[in-house]
């Protein structure tokens, strides 16, 4: 479903400060597979993410997804292809804090401009999903940490992409949140979706329902 080929990603920030985030890596992702990458920060994990994603594009090699060269799009086209394909949540949620939950929730939405009956019908269906129906109306920088959260995933759902993409996703949670997380993956998992995630949290390294756990370190993949 997703094949990573000669993957290499530079980052100039000057001539004399050359900072290799990738180099020359190789992975498939099988349809329907829970993979971690599991790595400190700035090993790379980050960048893989955002390179499958489509919000970052390679210096070399490429992403492949169901046939679709992702890292040859133009930036119009990837984020089409985003936006129907894979759902993304964010270590810092990336929700906007001056808007209602479901507003938020709702964003991934507007270039369709579903009708209203169609977008309460989604809309209602992953609040109740996620648990956060009951905070509908409230303005999200009054949400918890964990309410937000689950604002941001039922934001990445909206659109029931097949591919879940998480970047250290428990990073600002607690344990208990953090387990409750957990358990939202695995039931996402058992929906069939293909998903990733980056973390250094020592709670994904052990998960019965993993099927890869694979260390990322300066760039490469330690297989």
């Amino acid at each position: 479903m997703i094949k990573i080929k000669n993957l290499t990603k530079i980052y100039e920030v000057n001539k004399n400060n050359i900072t290799t985030a990738l180099n020359n890596i190789n992975l498939e992702i099988n349809e329907g597979e829970l993979i971690i990458l599991k790595g400190s920060s700035g090993s790379g994990k980050s960048t893989i993410l955002s390179t499958i994603a489509g919000l970052s594009k390679p210096t070399s090699g490429e992403v492949i997804i169901n046939n679709e060269r992702i890292s040859k799009l133009p930036d119009n086209f990837a984020s089409i292809f985003r936006r129907e394909h894979i759902g993304f949540i964010f270590q810092k949620y990336n929700l906007i804090p001056n808007i209602s939950v479901k507003e938020n929730i709702l964003i991934p939405l507007i270039p369709q401009n579903p009708s209203s009956e169609v977008a309460e019908k989604l809309l209602i269906n992953v609040m109740r999903k996620f648990k956060i129906e009951h905070k509908k109306d409230d303005i999200v920088k009054n949400l918890s940490g964990g309410e937000q959260q689950r604002v941001a995933i039922a934001r990445s759902q909206i659109n029931n992409p097949s591919i879940i993409i998480a970047d250290e996703p428990t990073a600002n949670l607690d344990k208990e949140l953090s387990i409750h997380f957990i358990d939202i993956l695995r039931e996402l998992k058992q929906a069939g979706k293909t998903i990733i995630v980056a973390t250094h949290d020592p709670l994904f390294f052990d998960l019965d329902f993993t099927d890869r756990l694979i260390e990322v370190s300066n760039g490469e993949l330690l297989l």
